[in-house]
């Protein structure tokens, strides 16, 4: 069993929620305020800015303030272990898949008259 990753299940923890992914898609395009942001959600601000806490608890997005205006911007290197899990697990299951193939092939082939 691996071990325990906490940064890793923060990670997935925040990405487990639609809004979250949709904030985190806006900010693949680049930096943007909370009102910017808050736009295109129709929620409360405070609970939007909770969505936005645990994107940046998690290591996901930064955020600065400069005068009033706080603004996000993606944090490209957070979701470095996320790939690196997901790699793994891919790579284990196309190797099972791989030999659950050539077992069925063999199967067929040994079942051949």
């Amino acid at each position: 069993m691996a071990k325990l990753d906490p940064a890793l299940d923060m990670a997935f923890a925040a990405l487990s929620d639609p809004t979250r992914r949709r904030i985190l898609e806006r900010l693949a395009r680049g930096p943007a305020t909370v009102s910017e942001l808050h736009a295109v959600h129709d929620m409360s601000l405070p609970s939007f800015t909770a969505h936005l806490k645990k994107l940046e608890s998690a290591g996901l997005i930064t955020s600065k303030k400069e005068g009033r205006v706080r603004s996000c911007a993606l944090s490209p290197e957070a979701f470095a272990p996320v790939q690196d899990w997901l790699a793994e697990q891919r790579a284990l299951w196309q190797g099972r898949l791989d030999r659950f193939d050539a077992y069925v092939t063999q199967i067929s082939e040994e079942r051949k008259p």
